[in-house]
């Protein structure tokens, strides 16, 4: 089976490099599955699970906020936030819904909307734990 590099990056640490078969993507515009040959795109992330087909395991990932970048064979994710969903717990996810919250009550009139939908998905991952 065809494989597709991929990268998953965070500020605090590389969180992996592996040859995948599929990766799961939840991005801005809608949750997409990357694979080899992948047309190229960028595009944003929202906060959610981010999951990794290599070989016949699976790892998952929380994710919020960043970058994904695919072409037909590389896929790079530069999350603002990346956890290996072992170590996601609620305390974690409510420091995350924390930050989120002050920034959408930071958030400019022209910003709201944006800032409310990322609290919002923020909350969702209480659902993923």
């Amino acid at each position: 089976m065809a494989t597709i590099q991929f990268d998953l990056v965070s500020p605090e640490r590389k969180l992996a490099s592996v040859a995948a078969s599929e990766i799961q993507i939840p991005g801005a515009d809608g949750d997409f599955t990357a694979m080899a040959e992948h047309a190229p795109m960028l595009t944003t992330l929202r906060p959610g699970l981010l999951s990794v087909k290599a070989d016949n395991d699976v790892t998952e990932y929380i994710v919020t906020g960043g970058f994904v970048e695919v072409s037909g064979t590389n896929a790079s994710v530069l999350a603002e936030t990346a956890l290996p969903k072992g170590e996601v717990t609620s305390d974690v996810v409510d420091g995350l819904i924390a930050d989120a919250t002050a920034a959408a009550e930071a958030a400019s009139a022209q910003d709201k909307d944006a800032a409310n939908k990322r609290l919002a998905d923020t909350k969702a991952l209480l659902e993923l734990i």
